[in-house]
């Protein structure tokens, strides 16, 4: 609600703000309100004071902002736990493949035959197609597991690749041994080998899938400098990289340009569009002496500026570091399936090696081997390999219908165990653009005075004009017609109506025409002020007729929003940089729990940092860039999608819209989607808990022996089970709608 009583802009050391505004472009409402003071920490990333980001020692080069390409998330090689190493594409690919050299495997194999009761044609050679095409399955298809396998023995962390590297090793060779005639063994598991190897590739491709890229937060970042920069010369300007900028170079910043670096304007006055940085949507008027931040836009003139930090050492690249930083920091929570994984390796190796000394202590050394074998294959559980990406894959699928984008593999998880969520005020709790909340007329004709005002405000797109017009509007109101319109930069506007001149201001305007406010007006807009509207004038030639306020106002889905949190039994915060009394006006009429106020961009991490040293798992929700290190922080970082594509891309969730009530619906999709993680995992293990012994022969004297094929059978119904369970999660309601 970035609105606050208006201020003359020779005053940018007053330390409240003002009402958000669209960046409009142009120079006409600059003081037109709502205000002209300066947010805190609009300009302080790129201050020189002590303890700012750019004293900060440049940890992460950015001198070098040529343009990046679009990170390629399919042939991102990652690097760090069980797919080091691997990438979506890699998994992709042996997929497709395993499974077109699976269907000849399963179609002439003699044990499926015998099981489904149909006999596969024969023909020279066609003995050869299963171990031939097997072995191609087992080398190519497994070879990742086979590499995981190795890796987790080295670390002595034995996991899921272990597990189904030794499942199908010795499935490898029992099936060779078999086809060979070695040992008289009947150990024909080729297609069981196959399906094993598919299933469990597409469980891997569907969690690579599910994972976030760290290093698109500091693509966007960096992608917010220009390539090259003007720069001036004594015989007038050259176009340079930005990596050749040095500080003390004068640069000329054109209207719609970017800037290359951070500076001092040193000639003219624009209004910059500072979303990128600041998180807020209203441009802000700078003129000579006013510090520039890189990465925002002249929206209206070209200025001159003098070059104070360049590269590592400017704001930008120290919210990069901040980004950086706080992924760093963050906590990488192990997967369930690679605990149950973890466990079921030292049950299925234990429960091998006992089975053999059993059976060879009996003197039954074929059926020693028999049973061996067919414990350790089946002990790898196709259902476990599913267990997880499953769910996460219909989570991530039901997430999107319902306008969020789940981007980190661990945020679903995460969620249920919040307990508090971080609101970012504005655009997120607020509407985040100025509307006229209330108007009052010296006269009492206050809908007169309204059309007046949306007369000036017709041929002019400022924020504050369209906020006008559409109050006007709204209220079924006709404007007359208007002509001669001026934009009055930081005073107002102007236009003439039927003969008579009229104008639109803050108090910028009042000052310049020497015109006091009437005593019975000032009541209203001293309490306006006093909750931090901005108030606006309308005045017919010198004489006051009346005032309008304008607030951010709050978004009706917000308190449903916050009292369904509540009802969950999750505490609500609210962070903004607004004045204390702005801040606390909107967390009292929301019933907020805990309010930060006056928050430099700087600080907002170190906010949720706060939090979580309190014990408090913390999720919170952004939409500016200022916000992405808040966003990696954060146990669960929730980005609103009309944010930039730095918030975005920091954050684990992603809500396209930006109704608040999305939360509820992540909360609830969390918790059920872990319930079905639980389920599918408890079902998996416990079938491989029960299973494991019947095929090691424990009820053999009561002549119950679970053979190898009857094994296979149980294990693919585990799959479909598990498969059937995760389908549930489509009967799941996640309209924010229904959940308040």
């Amino acid at each position: 609600m970035k609105q606050h009583q208006q201020h003359d802009h020779h005053h940018p050391q007053d330390p409240e703000t003002h009402q958000a505004e669209a960046s409009a472009g142009h120079g006409d409402h600059s003081d037109h309100g709502p205000g002209s003071s300066r947010e805190p920490g609009s300009h302080e990333p790129g201050s020189h004071e002590p303890g700012s980001l750019k004293t900060a020692t440049a940890t992460t080069e950015h001198a070098h902002h040529t343009h990046h390409p679009e990170p390629d998330d399919d042939h991102q090689v990652h690097q760090h736990g069980e797919h080091a190493g691997h990438s979506t594409a890699m998994f992709r690919s042996r997929f497709w493949l395993t499974l077109v050299l699976s269907v000849p495997v399963v179609f002439f194999s003699p044990m499926v035959g015998h099981l489904l009761g149909f006999r596969a044609p024969e023909f020279p050679g066609s003995a050869w197609i299963t171990p031939v095409l097997g072995t191609v399955i087992f080398l190519y298809g497994g070879a990742p597991f086979l590499k995981g396998g190795v890796q987790e023995l080295r670390d002595r962390r034995p996991g899921m690749m272990l597990l189904i590297s030794m499942a199908i090793t010795v499935a490898f060779l029992a099936s060779w041994a078999t086809t060979l005639g070695l040992g008289g063994f009947d150990l024909d598991f080729w297609w069981e080998l196959a399906l094993l190897v598919t299933i469990m590739l597409l469980g891997h491709w569907i969690e690579m899938r599910a994972l976030g890229s760290a290093r698109g937060a500091l693509d966007a970042l960096a992608a917010l400098l220009p390539d090259e920069a003007e720069r001036l010369t004594e015989d007038g300007t050259e176009t340079v990289p930005t990596s050749a900028l040095r500080a003390g170079d004068f640069l000329l910043v054109r209207s719609g340009s970017r800037m290359p670096a951070d500076g001092v304007i040193t000639e003219g006055r624009a209004e910059f569009d500072e979303s990128m940085i600041t998180g807020e949507s209203r441009a802000v008027l700078k003129s000579a002496g006013d510090p520039v931040v890189a990465g925002t836009v002249a929206t209206d003139n070209s200025v001159r500026v003098r070059v104070t930090a360049v590269g590592g050492d400017t704001a930008l690249a120290g919210i990069e570091r901040l980004v950086a930083e706080a992924q760093a920091s963050s906590s990488r929570t192990q997967a369930l399936a690679d605990r149950a994984a973890a466990f079921l390796f030292y049950f299925a190796t234990g429960a091998g090696l006992l089975t053999f000394l059993v059976w060879a202590l009996l003197g039954d050394i074929p059926e020693a081997v028999t049973r061996t074998v067919t414990v350790l294959v089946i002990a790898c559980p196709h259902a476990l390999g599913l267990a997880i990406p499953l769910v996460i894959a219909i989570s991530t699928e039901r997430a999107a219908r319902a306008g969020i984008l789940l981007k980190n593999r661990i945020a679903l998880e995460k969620m249920r165990t919040v307990d508090v969520v971080l609101f970012d005020k504005t655009g997120t709790l607020t509407e985040g653009e100025p509307t006229v909340r209330e108007t009052s007329a010296v006269d009492g004709d206050a809908d007169r005075m309204l059309a007046l005002a949306a007369a000036v405000e017709a041929d002019s797109e400022h924020p504050v004009a369209r906020a006008i017009v559409r109050a006007a509007r709204e209220r079924g109101l006709t404007a007359p017609a208007a002509h001669d319109f001026e934009a009055l930069t930081g005073r107002g506007a102007r236009a003439v109506v039927d003969g008579v001149e009229y104008r639109v201001g803050g108090p910028a305007l009042l000052a310049e025409l020497d015109v006091a406010e009437p005593e019975g007006l000032r009541t209203a807009t001293e309490a306006w002020s006093s909750r931090g509207a901005a108030v606006l004038h309308v005045l017919q030639d010198r004489t006051v007729l009346g005032a309008l306020s304008l607030e951010d106002g709050i978004r009706p889905a917000s308190r449903q929003a916050v009292s369904a949190l509540q009802a969950r039994g999750i505490a609500v915060a609210m962070i903004t940089g607004d004045a204390r009394q702005v801040a606390e006006a909107v967390a009292s009429e929301l019933g907020i729990d805990e309010v930060f106020a006056e928050v430099l961009p700087a600080d907002k991490d170190g906010k949720v940092a706060e939090l979580q040293a309190r014990g408090l798992r913390v999720a919170m929700v952004g939409d500016g860039v200022n916000d992405s290190p808040a966003l990696a922080r954060a146990d669960v970082g929730i980005a609103i999608g009309a944010g930039t594509d730095v918030a975005v891309e920091s954050a684990g969730v992603v809500l396209a819209g930006n109704d608040p009530r999305a939360v509820l619906s992540l909360v609830e999709l969390s918790r059920a989607s872990y319930r079905k993680m639980w389920q599918n995992l408890i079902w998996a293990t416990g079938y491989n808990v029960l299973s494991v012994p019947l095929a090691a022969g424990v009820l053999a004297f009561a002549g119950v022996v679970l053979s190898p094929a009857a094994g296979a059978v149980l294990m693919s119904l585990s799959t479909i089970v598990v498969a059937l369970n995760a389908q549930l999660l489509r009967r799941l309601r996640l309209d924010p709608a229904s959940l308040v």
